[in-house]
């Protein structure tokens, strides 16, 4: 994993994990805070729009039906004012333990032009803290080799940086 935990602040540690297929990467984290407040930060979008992109870009529209079959809309916007929007389904929710969603669906069951990946996010208590997890699979090995370039470690870790200053002071 290429997030150390001596760089981040002490309200959330990297934890190792290893990806469990050559089409995931993974990432998790130990965040100084109950699960209850990140999965909050996970479902709810006016805290997901404070924390869910690295800044400097921003998370301008959050649209969040979480439920089994629920659907998604996230916008990132770049620093250069391009936004890039994210449609995806909800396949599991548990509240408060499991949050699974994919772009393979943009509405109902409409599938979409493109799907990329389906990610898996699980909180866990750690003696009033929550190891949280996230599993992304992808369709391919070259989509999962894109997202990495994209900077899936670096955006994820610095996302859950900001993702644990939010939950502080919630």
């Amino acid at each position: 994993m290429s997030t150390k935990s001596d760089a981040l602040p002490s309200k959330v540690t990297a934890v190792p994990v290893t990806p469990s297929s050559d089409r995931e990467l993974a990432i998790s984290f130990i965040i100084n805070a109950p699960r209850e407040k990140v999965f909050r930060a996970w479902t709810e979008p006016e805290l997901l729009k404070k924390w869910f992109t690295p800044r400097p870009w921003t998370t301008p529209v959050v649209e969040l039906d979480v439920r089994p079959g629920g659907a998604n809309l996230i916008v990132m916007r770049g620093p250069d004012g391009n936004e890039f929007p994210n449609r995806g389904v909800y396949l599991e929710v548990v509240k408060n333990e499991k949050l699974v969603f994919t772009d393979a669906y943009i509405k109902a069951w409409e599938p979409s032009a493109k799907p990329f990946m389906t990610a898996v996010l699980t909180f866990e208590d750690v003696g009033g803290k929550t190891k949280y997890t996230a599993r992304v699979w992808h369709w391919t090995v070259a989509d999962r080799e894109a997202h990495e370039k994209m900077g899936f470690h670096s955006g994820w870790g610095k996302a859950a940086e900001q993702l644990a200053e939010l939950v502080a002071g919630l």
